[in-house]
């Protein structure tokens, strides 16, 4: 897998310095709607969050272009149980929620080609570079009139792996004013999990981006 990114890196440096026509460089943010699959992953919600980054685009011909990127991204998953219990004629409600909270600097390379005047599709490979990951726990508890609450966050950098690969699929639409959108879906191809027993509890990322950007 690295080398499929070195060779795609050294393939973009390749064609854009023969056949490159010109280069737009812009800036994206917008949100993420992420989630974790793979082992015990049943019951798993997603998390939302944001990306923001650079980008530069590459028209090739005037229908292809190639998009390098660098992104910021916080990404995750959630998950929560309920649950009400009676004792004594009154009612006890329990709740208790985890977050995994994993944000990465994303670069993606994406391929564009051009069906219609500013509409786009577009595909890619990508590798993230992991920032930091933690969990957020939070358990509530409600008996006779009364709430107790408990918060406990947990670092999990040293469990989850440094780095992350995936496959990127979207579909963007540009203005003529460089004024731009966009919606993608990053399928995680390696497991995030590192530390002993990882080769037997294996979990990707996949989140769907939606985006807005502009080309200066």
């Amino acid at each position: 897998m690295k080398k499929l990114f070195t060779i795609a890196a050294f393939a973009v440096l390749g064609i854009t310095s023969v056949n490159a026509q010109e280069v737009n460089f812009g800036a994206k943010a917008g949100v993420n709607f992420a989630t974790i699959t793979g082992d015990d992953t049943d019951g798993i919600d997603s998390k939302t969050g944001f990306h923001v980054g650079a980008v530069a685009e590459i028209m090739i011909s005037e229908k292809f272009s190639i998009q390098p990127e660098l992104v910021y991204s916080s990404q995750g998953a959630k998950d929560s149980e309920t649950e009400t219990e009676t004792f004594n004629g009154e009612t006890v409600f329990f709740k208790s929620e985890a977050k995994r909270k994993s944000d990465y600097i994303n670069l993606p390379i994406m391929a564009k080609f051009y069906v219609a005047d500013g509409f786009s599709l577009e595909a890619g490979p990508q590798v993230g570079f992991l920032v930091n990951s933690e969990a957020e726990l939070e358990y509530t508890e409600s008996y006779e009139g009364e709430t107790y609450s408990e918060k406990e966050t947990v670092d999990l950098k040293d469990f989850t792996s440094s780095i992350d690969f995936g496959v990127n699929f979207g579909l963007g639409y540009k203005l003529d004013n460089g004024l731009n959108f966009g919606a993608r879906y990053n399928l995680g191809l390696s497991n995030i999990n590192d530390g002993e027993g990882s080769d037997n509890f294996k979990n990707q990322n996949s989140v769907i981006q939606v985006s807005v950007g502009f080309f200066f």
